[in-house]
């Protein structure tokens, strides 16, 4: 298996099967390594990255990472898989594939304080490629990337594509702002416009404020939930 190509600005960190990429990126963005690492595993069942960020903004603007990362992966996937896959984004960094469960996004950041400069920032990226056991239909909410018709997508390609396409995302965020970001990541997200539960609030998922927050309707009232409540925390 060759090496993957990261795109100007990325560089890659291959880690062994045992150690999970995101806890390392996250271990080596606390020690000060260079921001558009990628540190990453890729195996006959499973892909799994992880990319640091050093965001300019206070962290609750920076979780726009997370959409973009996860705008990244459509359209990666999008680039290199049949056509007719589907791919949606939860609004917690969970990954849909043909209306199916498949993998997930996940964050960390050096704080947890929604108004402060995180310093780093990661987005780790876990994608089943094969269903871990049973036979495909004994979890019917849940998949793998290689029982949704893409079996021919070659894993160390789609980790490039996504590379390429989430920096294209951060790169236009920078540039232009969130409305890019917002305008992309609503076609794509799931369970919009849906009665939903969501830390213990329950209400129709009307959708996003400027900064990614759930935007849940209750009745007359409208409840605001940050992105940032869905941050990992340091140990």
């Amino acid at each position: 298996m060759s090496d993957p190509a990261f795109p100007p600005l990325m560089s890659g960190h291959p880690v062994d099967a045992g150690i999970d990429p995101f806890e390392k990126a996250c271990a080596m963005a606390a020690l000060g390594c260079d921001a558009g690492l990628i540190v990453y595993n890729v195996a006959a069942n499973r892909l799994a990255a992880a990319l640091v960020m050093a965001p300019e903004v206070p962290l609750e603007q920076a979780m726009a990472m997370l959409p973009a990362c996860g705008i990244g992966f459509q359209n990666a996937l999008g680039a290199l898989g049949p056509p007719e896959v589907a791919v949606h984004l939860e609004w917690d960094g969970g990954l849909r594939i043909n209306g199916a469960a498949c993998g997930r996004l996940r964050t960390m950041a050096g704080t947890s304080d929604a108004q402060a400069m995180p310093g780093w920032l990661v987005v780790g990226l876990e994608l089943p490629l094969l269903s871990a056991g049973g036979q495909p239909g004994d979890r019917p909410d849940e998949t793998a990337l290689y029982e949704e018709g893409c079996a021919d997508v070659d894993a160390t390609a789609l980790l490039e594509a996504w590379a390429r396409h989430t920096l294209h995302w951060i790169t236009r965020w920078e540039a232009d702002g969130p409305r890019p970001l917002h305008a992309e990541w609503r076609g794509l997200a799931h369970d919009m416009g849906e009665d939903i539960t969501r830390n213990g609030h329950s209400g129709t998922f009307l959708g996003v404020d400027e900064n990614f927050g759930m935007l849940l309707r209750d009745g007359n009232e409208t409840k605001l939930i940050p992105l940032s409540t869905v941050l990992e925390q340091t140990a």
